[in-house]
């Protein structure tokens, strides 16, 4: 009885079509087979491509990764509270003191003071400690593969073929993120091709192991996006009473006597700086939390990642490193983060009272926004346009 259950079993397993999994692991390998051909025409070896993909899978991990929709979208305060710590802070003194010579070479060379490029060391890679684990080529030809953003991960891809090529890092050591960013200073590979830097003068761009050419390259980014030597990041402000929240949409410039004029100061209080200078002012959080006026150099940190939460992170990690002070707000008792399902419920009940918010997507956009401060003025309220669960109760209990 039992072996007709192996025959049987054995019959089915010949029978069954070949799993989803292999029938993309063939199409996948299959790919490879023409990517291979098209990075010879691009000047990569034969043998750095035989090399990098002996061992490759489609590493199904990594498109999960990609394709997961955080359900919750953390607030200014969740963030800030995990990103600026008070073990990130000591660690960052400590580290900006022990490579102040070397930190103060790229200053003179590329005009970006250190604290920014240890705060940036922080916020990466937790000053070099976690670089992250995953096959920077299979990562790649993984996201390569799928359709979704097939010639974006294809040029990346082909960029960390060349540092292989030229190199810089064996294969064994080219690990880092599930997206591609490697080394110190998480550089994806294009950005690794554009700004590395041979710091130690050892005739590689090593960013995994020497720090000379993790700083050196940081400092060249920066400088290369546009950093401006002469000024700061931007500066905590405080708002007068009654003031127009409309203004701080972060988009409009303004030079800081007019900002003075408006009855702006600085969050200790003191009068504005009296320098030629525009700043934009933002928002984080809604119109309880912290203001800031930001210059040219908040952009350019933005340009290293394009969000305000993280750009705050790094400039205000900077200013703890040198001894400043902490915000002048805390996060109030009912701040809480909002689902998609929330956020689309704020879009489409502005849609619905006359406000276009646009597409309900549950994204905050600049659309979403400017709905929202419309909706807000309209009520006499702060015109912040800060969704929060306050303003979703208040929107479900107004009619028309």
């Amino acid at each position: 009885m039992r072996f007709r259950f192996i025959l049987l079993a054995l019959f089915l397993s010949l029978a069954l079509p070949a799993s989803a999994s292999e029938s993309n692991e063939a199409e996948f390998q299959s790919w490879v087979k023409d990517f291979k051909k098209q990075a010879v025409e691009q000047g990569i070896s034969k043998t750095t491509l035989d090399q990098a993909f002996e061992h490759v899978t489609l590493n199904q991990k990594v498109l999960d990764l990609d394709s997961r929709q955080p359900e919750f979208t953390r607030t200014f305060w969740q963030y800030f509270r995990s990103a600026v710590t008070e073990w990130r802070i000591a660690k960052g003194r400590y580290l900006y003191q022990k490579h102040r010579r070397l930190l103060d070479e790229v200053t003179k060379k590329y005009g970006v003071p250190g604290r920014f490029l240890v705060a940036f060391w922080g916020m990466e890679t937790n000053f070099g400690g976690y670089t992250g684990n995953i096959p920077i080529i299979e990562s790649l030809a993984t996201l390569a593969f799928d359709p979704r953003r097939s010639e974006f991960f294809s040029k990346e891809l082909i960029d960390a073929l060349k540092i292989l090529d030229q190199g810089h890092v064996t294969l064994d050591e080219m690990k880092g993120s599930w997206a591609g960013a490697m080394g110190q200073c998480q550089f994806m590979p294009s950005n690794y091709v554009r700004y590395a830097v041979d710091g130690d003068g050892d005739g590689k761009k090593d960013l995994w192991g020497s720090l000379p050419d993790v700083f050196f390259s940081a400092g060249n980014f920066l400088s290369t996006l546009g950093w401006q030597k002469q000024e700061n990041w931007g500066r905590e402000v405080s708002l007068p009473e009654n003031f127009n929240y409309v203004l701080a949409d972060g988009k409009t410039a303004r030079p800081l006597a007019e900002w003075s004029k408006m009855g702006l100061k600085l969050a200790d209080g003191r009068p504005l700086p009296k320098e030629d200078m525009q700043a934009k002012l933002i928002l984080p959080s809604d119109y309880r939390g912290p203001a800031f006026l930001v210059f040219d150099n908040f952009k350019v940190i933005k340009r290293w990642n394009n969000s305000n939460n993280y750009a705050l992170g790094v400039a205000h990690l900077a200013d703890r490193i040198i001894g400043r002070p902490d915000l002048s707000k805390k996060a109030p008792k009912d701040d809480k983060a909002l689902s998609k399902t929330q956020m689309k419920s704020i879009q489409e009940r502005l849609n619905w009272l006359g406000y276009d918010a646009g597409k309900p997507d549950g994204i905050v956009g600049s659309q979403t926004r400017s709905a929202l401060r419309a909706f807000q003025a309209e009520r006499d309220l702060p015109a912040d346009g800060y969704p929060s669960h306050r303003m979703l109760d208040m929107l479900l209990s107004t009619q028309k």
